[in-house]
């Protein structure tokens, strides 16, 4: 039975074995374990860190996007503005190129408003380039031989003059003012036409005076000093057209615009016809009143006008009220 203990003994020593090495085994996964739970939580932090980062990326990408967006936004606003202040301009350039081209020393423009008035003689111009104004009618009336009427001078004496803003004629030039242009079926302009325009060109010849009427609506009407006739050939031709043309000087002759036989100092060219008519301090005058309306709407059209609305309605009414008087037959000396 020594063979049992030893079968024993041996039996015993290999569980004893296998047991060591199941408790190494055990060990050795818990440590397996341990790792691996050390390397999960390795790669949850390094999951968590690329999702912040990742997040943080497009946050300032988004970011970077949005001000970009906004500086675009910015400088196309800014290149809006400039565009237009360019446009201002170059309209105010063009305006002033025009008032160049038909300005001399002796015979400079006076302007619709204030800062661009100039003093001085009249030469030959265009009508939308800076007809020159006729004077307020606050100062005295002459009569067409020139003298001072005496009625109208102890007028001017009676006392300041007033005014007060008729409310219709405002709204219809608020309205107009909106969206500014030269058609004639807007309230504003239908009235003028109706009030002003019309009867102020309305002459006895009336096929003549709806050419001017057309020529100063496209800004096309020429006045220059008048001109007498040196060869006699030239002299039969012009006088169908209501004078002799030739060098510059008073023509006592038919006005071609209202038949009447008067010194005629001016003469006028509708476009680029050839054709010249000799016309009266009166006409003259009449004409130069409805230039001096056009021009003024064509800036306000235009932009050029710094005034608000209050002041060019009252600019309009004072336009309006010197195509009143010079219908009515009033002028001043210096017209003539």
């Amino acid at each position: 039975s020594s063979l049992e203990i030893k079968e024993k003994e041996i039996r015993e020593k290999g569980s004893e074995i296998l047991r060591e090495q199941l408790d190494a085994a055990k060990k050795e996964l818990k440590l397996k374990d341990k790792e691996c739970e050390r390397l999960s939580q390795v790669r949850n932090q390094l999951e968590q860190e690329l999702e912040e980062l990742t997040a943080s990326l497009f946050e300032e990408a988004h970011k970077m996007v949005r001000e970009a967006n906004v500086k675009q936004a910015g400088a196309e606003k800014q290149l809006k503005e400039a565009q237009g202040k360019i446009d201002v301009l170059q309209a105010e350039v063009t305006a002033l190129k025009i008032l160049v081209l038909t300005s001399t020393p002796s015979s400079p423009n006076r302007q619709l408003h204030p800062q661009l008035q100039s003093s001085g003689t009249r030469g030959a111009h265009k009508c939308g380039g800076g007809h020159v104004r006729n004077k307020s009618i606050s100062r005295a009336f002459q009569s067409s031989s020139g003298k001072p009427e005496p009625s109208s001078v102890s007028i001017q004496s009676a006392g300041k003059e007033e005014r007060e803003m008729d409310s219709v004629l405002f709204a219809e030039f608020l309205l107009w003012k909106e969206q500014p242009s030269l058609d004639r079926s807007t309230a504003f302009l239908s009235r003028i036409y109706k009030e002003d325009i019309g009867p102020c060109l309305s002459f006895m010849r009336s096929e003549l005076s709806q050419l001017v009427q057309r020529a100063v609506e496209n800004n096309s009407l020429t006045i220059e000093p008048a001109a007498v006739s040196a060869l006699p050939t030239v002299k039969a031709a012009a006088l169908e057209c209501g004078g002799p043309n030739g060098f510059r000087a008073s023509v006592e002759t038919k006005c071609a615009l209202s038949g009447l036989s008067r010194t005629c100092r001016h003469r006028i060219k509708l476009g680029d016809k050839e054709n010249y008519y000799y016309i009266s301090p009166s006409s003259r005058a009449r004409i130069t009143a409805v230039c001096n309306f056009f021009t003024y709407i064509r800036y306000i059209q235009q932009g050029l006008v710094r005034h608000n609305a209050e002041q060019m309605f009252w600019e309009v009414m004072r336009l309006r009220r010197e195509m009143t008087v010079a219908k009515l037959g009033f002028y001043f000396a210096d017209q003539g």
